[in-house]
């Protein structure tokens, strides 16, 4: 029985041990939910953190993008506008060349003309060079004597030189014989330069049916009224044409053949209207050789009269049958 009863009072004690158990079970019943709570707004915030802190990378992304491509416009920028600096440059140092290049060009054409000046006051040297081949005409053989007879109203008397050209020479007196000359007119004719005749057609074209004539170039100089071969292209193509000079002309010389000049009579090729051809032309009335002694022809009726002007009474006159 003791120990019955000792064994109840011992049990008497479970429900005094168990009643703090059972209130710390009610209380933290109530705190774990509090955690879980807790925790679920821990896990909020922090996916809210993550979405902010995600939104806030995208924005620094598209500004360093935005900034990036600011930068590359602006390199791009400063790129275009060395680019064009350079060429700027290129451009201007061209220019500056150029520029260079025609005080270069500009420089020789007057150290050219300085050239031919000093050649042009030496003429009377090249003159006295050439007197030995100027004999003076009552002593000069007639048969290399040239008669032109102008319609400018006189006789121009040139001295032919075979000493320098013999074929030319032969090729003007078998022409002039053949009276191949007469009534031919100067077709081109430039002032300052010289007046040039000798083509049957009046174009330049044109020339006697004998052969052409191989070039006799020499070292006569081209003064005033010097009488010279023209030719085409081809150096071995003088033929029956022929020009005076009216002035010293050098950068002829050697380039074309020099034949005769003139030692009376210039002023009646001055007096030959210029043009390419002129709208009235000079003609040689008549040419021959001295050994020919051929008068001089009536210049006054052989002018070419004045065109007269078509009037009312012209109009209104009957045709005549």
């Amino acid at each position: 029985m003791p120990n019955i009863l000792k064994s109840l009072a011992a049990l008497s004690f479970i429900p005094m041990l168990l009643a703090p158990i059972a209130v710390q079970a009610q209380d933290t019943a109530p705190t774990d939910q509090s955690q879980i709570e807790a925790d679920r707004a821990a896990a909020r915030a922090a996916r809210e953190a993550e979405k902010e802190a995600a939104k806030v990378r995208k924005q620094q992304q598209e500004e360093a993008e935005k900034a990036e491509k600011q930068a590359q416009k602006e390199e791009d920028k400063k790129a275009k506008a060395a680019e064009k600096a350079a060429r700027e440059a290129a451009e201007a140092e061209e220019e500056a060349s150029e520029a260079k290049n025609k005080e270069a060009r500009k420089a020789a054409r007057n150290a050219e003309k300085d050239a031919l000046e000093q050649r042009d006051s030496n003429a009377a040297d090249a003159s006295v060079m050439a007197a030995p081949l100027v004999p003076t005409p009552d002593k000069a053989d007639p048969d290399n004597i040239l008669y032109l007879d102008l319609s400018t109203g006189g006789r121009v008397t040139i001295q032919l030189y075979p000493e320098i050209a013999p074929n030319h020479v032969e090729r003007i007196k078998t022409l002039t014989r053949q009276g191949f000359y007469d009534g031919i007119i100067f077709h081109r004719v430039i002032e300052g330069f010289m007046a040039q005749t000798g083509d049957p057609t009046g174009t330049g074209t044109g020339g006697s049916d004998l052969p052409d004539v191989a070039a006799e170039f020499n070292k006569f100089p081209h003064l005033r009224g010097s009488v010279s071969m023209a030719r085409a292209q081809d150096p071995n193509s003088a033929n029956s044409q022929f020009f005076i000079v009216f002035y010293p002309r050098f950068s002829l010389d050697n380039s074309y053949t020099n034949f005769g000049r003139v030692i009376s009579g210039m002023q009646y090729v001055d007096a030959v209207p210029r043009g390419e051809p002129p709208s009235s032309p000079a003609r040689i009335l008549q040419a021959s050789l001295k050994s020919q002694n051929k008068p001089e022809p009536n210049y006054a009726a052989q002018a070419q009269p004045a065109e007269r002007a078509i009037t009312v009474d012209d109009l209104n006159a009957p045709i005549s049958n």
